[in-house]
């Protein structure tokens, strides 16, 4: 009965997803819909992790067997698919490095921004410790003026 609860669930939450799909014109997918929808529910607590944990691990588990029936269609598809191979695989590999590129130079940048932060940060950090040091010696100054003033006033009481 716990496996039905969880698995119900889990079903109601795709079917959510699929009714927004329906009426919310966006091209998401559906699937999309509902993992997000499942998330907002176990982060806002309304269905907690032990609700589905036990039958999600389970479709988990049992997943790459879902990739079959796709590998049964690409083979029978194959002679459909021989012509467009060769663009297909050039495209996905040259979109691979290009993106790989990107996200280097990207972090490059951050990284460099960053170190530029870090620089500024550090000369702001030494340039108050000098000021901070500069104030307590104004005041030791301050101090000794104060004392040295009050020493001499105490000198000119003891003459009279």
């Amino acid at each position: 009965m716990k496996y039905m609860k969880q698995f119900s669930i889990i079903l109601a939450v795709t079917c959510v997803g699929e009714i927004l799909k329906y009426f919310i014109p966006l091209p998401i997918p559906a699937s999309i819909y509902g993992l997000v929808l499942m998330l907002v529910l176990l982060i806002s607590g309304l269905v907690k992790l032990e609700d589905v944990n036990d039958v999600a691990t389970f479709l988990i588990e049992i997943m790459p067997m879902m990739f079959i029936p796709a590998g049964v269609g690409l083979m029978t598809a194959w002679s459909k698919l021989q012509p467009v191979l060769l663009p297909v695989l050039f495209i996905t590999f040259a979109t691979t490095v290009l993106v790989m590129l990107v996200t280097g130079k990207v972090t490059d940048a951050l990284t460099a921004g960053q170190q530029v932060v870090d620089e500024q940060l550090e000369a702001a950090e030494k340039e108050l410790t000098r000021i901070e040091k500069e104030e307590v010696r104004l005041k030791e100054e301050i101090a000794s003026a104060k004392k040295a003033e009050q020493d001499q006033n105490n000198g000119r009481e003891d003459r009279r």
